[in-house]
């Protein structure tokens, strides 16, 4: 069973400062994450300090910051460049 998805407008505001490419290689890792949030190629962590936070890699600089919401929602809350992190 996949996961489904909802964003923040943080989240939505900050996709449209991508690039198209950018957006593509997010599309992509959001369908493995879907299927599958602990897949080797997101390098799913939970974010130091938090209680439910987790962020996973889209390429080496752009990150997606999510949690769980029940078990069959991700609440998708930020993605941005590396540096989006430091605001958790």
């Amino acid at each position: 069973m996949a996961y489904q998805f909802t964003f923040t407008e943080r989240f939505q505001k900050h996709y449209k400062t991508l690039t198209q490419n950018e957006k593509k290689q997010l599309m992509r890792k959001l369908e493995l994450l879907a299927e599958y949030p602990m897949h080797p190629s997101l390098r799913t962590k939970k974010i130091q300090g938090t209680s439910d936070l987790y962020e996973c890699s889209v390429n080496m600089d752009i990150r997606i910051v999510w949690y769980y919401e029940g078990d069959k929602l991700i609440i998708l809350v930020d993605v941005g460049h590396h540096d989006i992190l430091k605001q958790f």
